[in-house]
């Protein structure tokens, strides 16, 4: 398995590289060169969440660059982190709900990111340490990466505790200040280990993320700091991430065995397109299931699965930050898969796919000079084929957050369960779009996905339940993780509105000081 940039520029690229680049030189993404069939699920039905994982990374990764019992070790220690390995996110059914939540939030963050970012920070360790070890051999300069990323919250933190302490990797983490809320901020800032630098912005997460993508165009500067992605931009993200729409699947199975064969809807809290992307590729790969988009007010997805136009809006800011985004950069994957399903397939592969990339580039110029493209009616039915999109506000998630509360509690449950806001948002909107998914689909299970524990996000939590007879504050919610960070000591560079060459500036500073 090789891959390819989106917009055509690189093409025959290992796995390795891929990972290690991020971004592709011509500004494009990263895809594999074709997507292999997940197999016979009856096969998988039984595995584990580190064997399933194997498997699916098995397909993607050859193993003349990552040889089987390495890659079984890598995942092995990814998971291992996980409050119960065998399972990582385990499928709850809700009293009272119809639909089933996977909880994505057992990792050392209490995020859906753990998922992914575990298993990024151990690749950039073994991939280090094989390039190290021949260095040794002929006494050479040492290989280091820098990793440089954007967050919104949960990627940060996330980021950070899969890479604290990893040999020859420094971390530089920028986040909007007071955009992220209070306990995303204490896991970033309150880890001491001294390869890992936050830097706060006074600006939005888009700001932040903008200021990433231009450092990975600086070319030179970028290669010579071995500049390193652990946004969702990197394809290793995606890959890991596709795990646990295949695990959630064969959970579901074994708890309702008279859904074989029949197709599972899957909601999904959307922001930067990178959850939902890994259910696009299993779904690709055969998978059963179609997937909802659901997005807060910042809308700029489900405009485009409702019209076909992307194109960005002031940002809204919300009781789901990590969802607050303008414009989604994983999507430029999917758009890429979409522009080539609407090429006539009697034309040849490999026309099909620089077709792809030549429209591709076409749509982000566009979206770069003007703001925005749209894709067509023909690229909206294709879409509409796998995809359907809903949107959330503020006032629907507290409602949500405050009935699922309510509804568990009434149908005896020992314990209501308690919803974070990104999650509320999905649950918002499989309800709002329930008619709309029938008309188009027919009748379906529906498995919502939890992205994060409630613990870490007081307001929205907070605001929902007060009121509510039993509810004693968040203290109760907290997990001892979450409570031990309280007065540990802040590690943060803290900038006002900045430039990508100022940040660049405090990088090589930091580095040179290293």
């Amino acid at each position: 398995m090789l891959y390819q940039s989106t917009r055509g520029g690189d093409r025959n690229v290992p796995f390795e590289q891929a990972v290690l680049q991020g971004l592709a030189s011509d500004g494009g993404l990263y895809i594999p060169e074709d997507i292999p069939a997940l197999g016979d699920l009856s096969n998988l039905k039984d595995l584990s969440f580190s064997q399933l994982a194997f498997h699916i990374f098995s397909l993607y990764i050859p193993r003349s660059e990552i040889p089987a019992e390495d890659l079984k070790s890598l995942v092995e220690a990814s998971y291992a982190t996980f409050d119960d390995p065998s399972v990582v996110s385990p499928l709850v059914s809700l009293p009272g709900t119809p639909e089933k939540i996977l909880e994505l939030w057992h990792g050392p963050t209490l995020a859906f990111k753990d998922v992914a970012l575990q298993f990024l920070g151990n690749l950039f360790s073994y991939f280090l340490a094989r390039k190290n070890a021949s260095v040794a051999e002929s006494n050479g300069k040492r290989h280091r990466i820098t990793v440089v990323g954007a967050t919104s919250g949960d990627t940060g933190s996330a980021a950070i505790y899969g890479l604290r302490s990893k040999p020859d990797v420094t971390v530089f983490i920028l986040h909007p200040r007071g955009r992220v809320s209070p306990v995303q901020a204490l896991q970033m800032t309150t880890v001491p280990d001294t390869n890992v630098h936050n830097i706060s912005i006074d600006g939005t997460f888009d700001d932040c993320q903008s200021i990433v993508k231009a450092l990975f165009a600086h070319q030179p500067w970028a290669k010579e700091k071995g500049i390193a992605a652990v946004n969702s931009i990197n394809w290793a993200r995606i890959l890991a991430q596709i795990t646990y729409y295949v695990s959630a699947y064969l959970q579901n199975l074994r708890q309702t065995p008279d859904v074989q064969g029949k197709e599972v809807e899957m909601i999904v809290p959307t922001g930067n397109f990178g959850d939902i992307l890994a259910g696009f590729y299993a779904r690709e790969m055969g998978l059963p299931i179609r997937l909802v988009v659901a997005t807060n007010e910042n809308d700029i997805m489900d405009r485009f699965f409702r019209t076909g136009d992307y194109a960005t809006r002031p940002i809204h800011h919300s009781y789901s930050p990590a969802m607050d985004i303008t414009v989604s950069s994983n999507f430029e994957r999917l758009a890429w898969y979409l522009a080539r399903k609407t090429v006539d397939p009697a034309v040849p592969e490999a026309e099909r796919n620089a077709q792809a990339c030549k429209q591709v580039s076409v749509w982000w110029e566009d979206l770069k000079v003007k703001g925005g493209f749209n894709a067509g009616e023909t690229v909206r039915h294709e879409a509409a084929k796998a995809f359907c999109s809903g949107r959330a506000t503020d006032a629907e998630v507290i409602r949500t957050i405050r009935s699922v509360h309510d509804i568990t509690q009434a149908a005896g449950s020992s314990s209501p369960y308690v919803l974070d806001p990104h999650t509320a948002v999905g649950v918002t909107v499989a309800g709002k779009v329930a008619q709309e998914r029938k008309k188009a689909w027919g009748p379906g299970e529906v498995i919502c996905l939890s992205t994060a524990h409630p613990a870490k996000f007081e307001e929205a939590v907070g605001e929902a339940l007060s009121g509510c007879k039993d509810w004693r504050g968040m203290e109760d919610l907290r997990p001892e993780s979450v409570r031990g960070l309280q007065g540990l000591p802040r590690r943060c560079i803290d900038l006002d509105q900045v430039t990508w060459e100022e940040v660049r500036d405090v990088v090589d500073k930091v580095i040179g000081r290293d």
